[in-house]
């Protein structure tokens, strides 16, 4: 599914004139996140969303005033009773950001964060340029300096042992939440575009080939929902040992607690290695259908990821830099 640095290299391919807008920062409650942003077109076309209603609204106003002046500026607008009360906007929080009227001149820095094949900063320093923040010169400028930045990832993968009914409820919620979706298994009548959204990629033959595999050297979730409890075992026994950073088995209680045992007893992993696997896996929101169940599984994969990438920040040391939002 198409992000939002894919909508702006669009942008710039038509060659028509926008202003880019960025929430940079919120206090209190606010109807979207620091990260979050928009273009705005000469014509009142929105791509991306600020918020909506009158808090976008107003922002339009300003970006086509930016537009014609092509001067960039800053916003903060407090979502009060005020403000909002027509339009039902009274979070009551505080939302900062920026208008960017010639964000098209930094092209080339928004088609190498559209790759996304490597972990990047960017930001927007006082001056309203546009530069990398991750390289020497901007590591050596203090937060101070920067009006916003943002730091961009690779989409995490995500490996679905097995192609039925809860690996095609998976897929597509995972691949629009930014996921990059590989589905594993001994069945080419199942594990093929008639049953997946077009961007999944497929790993099919006998099992003790697929589970050579190697890792990508991003981040890696992985999630067995195989057709039966011995080819879950079967690719638990290998998947276990890798550095998965989310290891989920779709099953009871009692299964778990029996492939467990077994597990332990034939020393096929550790009592540290089975605590990191998440069985059953999903969160508790009292699914029942198969549709259900694979929104309890995405839901609980994007929170998974939000830890991830909180502690890869702070490994960083790019604290408070924005995280990428994925935005369709």
């Amino acid at each position: 599914m198409a992000q939002f640095h894919d909508h702006l290299l669009h942008a710039l391919a038509d060659g028509e004139p926008f202003a880019l807008g960025v929430i940079s920062g919120i206090k209190g409650s606010s109807p979207q996140k620091q990260g979050a942003k928009a273009l705005f077109f000469a014509d009142g076309r929105i791509v991306g969303t600020l918020g909506g209603g009158c808090l976008e609204a107003e922002l339009q106003d300003r970006a086509r005033r930016a537009l014609r002046t092509g001067e960039p500026g800053t916003f903060d607008l407090v979502l009060d009773h005020d403000f909002g009360w027509d339009d039902g906007l009274i979070c009551g929080g505080k939302v900062s950001g920026l208008i960017l009227p010639r964000a098209a001149e930094s092209a080339a820095l928004w088609e190498e964060l559209a790759r996304r094949d490597r972990t990047r900063t960017w930001g927007v320093r006082h001056d309203f340029s546009i530069d990398w923040a991750d390289t020497a010169e901007g590591f050596a400028a203090t937060a101070a300096n920067w009006l916003y930045r943002e730091t961009v990832f690779p989409p995490c993968a995500l490996w679905i042992a097995g192609s039925g009914h809860v690996a095609q409820a998976v897929a597509p919620l995972a691949a629009q939440v930014d996921f990059a979706v590989t589905v594993f298994d001994d069945r080419p009548t199942f594990a093929n575009r008639q049953f997946f959204p077009g961007a999944t990629a497929f790993r099919v033959g006998s099992w003790d080939e697929l589970l050579k595999e190697s890792l990508p050297s991003r981040p890696a979730f992985g999630l067995i929902v195989t057709r039966g409890h011995q080819r879950d075992a079967l690719v638990l026994a290998e998947w276990v040992r890798r550095p998965f950073a989310f290891l989920g088995m779709i099953g009871s209680r009692r299964k778990k607690r029996l492939i467990f045992d077994q597990f332990l007893a034939d020393r096929l992993a550790t009592e540290a290695e089975l605590a990191r696997v998440v069985c059953p896996v999903g969160m508790d929101i009292q699914s029942v259908s198969v549709p259900e169940i694979g929104v309890s599984i995405v839901a609980q994969l994007i929170q998974r990821r939000a830890e991830l990438l909180r502690a890869t920040m702070q490994d960083l040391s790019l604290a408070p830099a924005a995280m990428a939002v994925p935005t369709p």
